[in-house]
């Protein structure tokens, strides 16, 4: 092994480099006499040229100056601006590489970071590829010739790239954001400044119910409305046959996106859709997975591994809007689902009330988590199967804990981070839980994102 600290790569050096695989985060992984060097845009099986933009200790990164040879799976982008755009970092490769790549990293992760030896499935693949999203959130600011446009931020910055047609949104959200911002341009209606915290208009939201095919359009302001609202709104319902039109308060000198009040302009004020054959009311608060054909395939495999019982008491945690309690609660007695923003816990609740379920049936709890499920064990709680879909940091160990202390039959961890996914079935492996099969689901096509269903059972159950 060679002494990594001798090696005299300097920043601004040019190499040769043979990338053999893919990081988590999409870049191309090379070794240069031993030195792991991340090259962004780069694919398994690329030769190229490398200037090195930054050296560390046991690693460097570098960008390719040139491409020498393409590898197997390497492809051209079909986007313009899918390089400095933070968005898609996987559109140089086939779909099939991509594919590739996420079964790897989610192989990596549970590997090296769980050092667990369970078997990995091959990724299940989107049914769509592109135009996959039902909702985007847009920001709003002006190009350098001073026309206001929407679009993306680049990587690891707030600088918006203009992106006329995103393949991974329908291309009605593309249109009319297009024409927001020629109508903003034409009413004097100015994009926010982060800076000087000045401007009206921040984000558009936009969002579609992807079976129902009814459309929400929300504008985030800095504010409590837009000048010339009622003809902007207007236009925009008439033109894209928009269900309802709201407009969302946000005046804090933040990074979030929406503020906590939202107002109904046009329409119901919600849009209706099915998932996994639940039927849902939404509005701009509740989380609702952004790819309905592969959330679908997500539900319905967890179902499986779920096995309910027609006498079972499923709990699930981390529920968002119920859905993946709902779609499950035809095979057992009874579901208890705890969500912590309200919104999502009213929507819930709403469903069930819709479907005919009582409190008894289904009953959802606007609680953190880990209080809630610490509070279950301490009451006894026995649920026989446990649901928990967390956000990308994980379960936190008062949850885990009690997962432990209600000692359930089975648990399917549903996570959007296989790194934390990895570190909590290694948890709950020391705490008696077999992994038994784990599976990634691509619910994000062209991005570096992966989900991941991972079913444990209690050992001797």
């Amino acid at each position: 092994m060679p002494n990594l600290t001798s090696i005299p790569l300097k920043k601004n050096q040019t190499i040769e480099l043979d990338i053999h695989s893919l990081s988590n985060d999409g870049s191309g992984v090379g070794r240069w006499q031993g030195l792991a060097i991340f090259v962004p845009g780069t694919a398994p099986g690329d030769r190229i040229l490398a200037r090195v933009t930054k050296v560390l200790k046991t690693y460097a990164f570098a960008r390719m100056e040139q491409l020498l040879a393409p590898g197997p799976g390497r492809c051209e982008p079909d986007c313009p601006v899918c390089g400095p755009c933070g968005g898609c970092s996987l559109r140089h490769i086939t779909y099939e590489a991509e594919c590739k790549a996420k079964t790897g990293f989610v192989r990596d992760a549970f590997a090296r970071l769980g050092g667990l030896d369970t078997p990995v499935e091959e990724v299940l693949p989107s049914p769509l590829e592109e135009r996959y999203r039902n909702k985007v959130q847009l920001p709003v600011g002006r190009d350098s010739d001073g026309h206001i446009v929407t679009g993306f931020y680049a990587g690891r910055s707030h600088r918006i790239i203009r992106t006329p047609d995103c393949r991974l949104q329908p291309v009605w959200m593309n249109e009319l954001a297009a024409r927001a911002c020629a109508l903003f341009e034409q009413y004097g209606v100015e994009p926010y400044d982060e800076e000087t915290g000045k401007g009206r208009i921040r984000h558009l939201y936009m969002r579609q119910g992807w079976h129902s095919g009814q459309r929400l359009l929300c504008f985030v302001v800095n504010g409590n409305g837009l000048p010339h609202e009622p003809e902007i709104c207007n236009a925009l319902q008439q033109e894209f046959g928009l269900t309802t039109v709201l407009v969302n308060r946000n005046t804090a000198r933040t990074n979030v996106i929406l503020g906590q009040n939202t107002r109904t302009v046009l329409g119901p004020g919600v849009i209706e859709d099915t998932l996994a054959g639940v039927p849902l009311r939404m509005g701009v608060h509740e989380f609702y997975q952004v790819n309905t054909p592969a959330a679908e395939l997500l539900y319905a495999t967890a179902r499986r591994y779920a096995a309910l019982r027609p006498e079972d008491f499923l709990l699930d945690l981390y529920c968002g809007m119920g859905t993946i309690g709902l779609s499950m609660l035809p095979d057992c007695r009874r579901l208890v689902g705890v969500e912590v923003v309200p919104q999502a816990v009213d929507a819930a609740k709403e469903t069930a009330a819709r479907l005919g379920l009582d409190e008894k049936r289904a009953d959802f709890f606007c609680m953190d988590a880990g209080t809630a499920a610490a509070r279950f064990a301490a009451e006894g709680a026995r649920p026989d199967v446990i649901v928990v879909d967390p956000p990308r940091k994980g379960c936190d160990e008062a949850t885990l804990n009690a997962l432990v202390d209600m000692a359930p039959r089975t648990i399917v961890m549903v996570s959007c981070n296989p790194a934390t996914a990895a570190r909590d079935t290694r948890a709950l492996t020391d705490a008696g839980y077999c992994p038994e099969t784990i599976q990634p689901v691509d619910l994000f096509p062209r991005t570096k994102h992966c989900e991941t269903i991972v079913l444990l059972r209690r050992s001797g159950s």
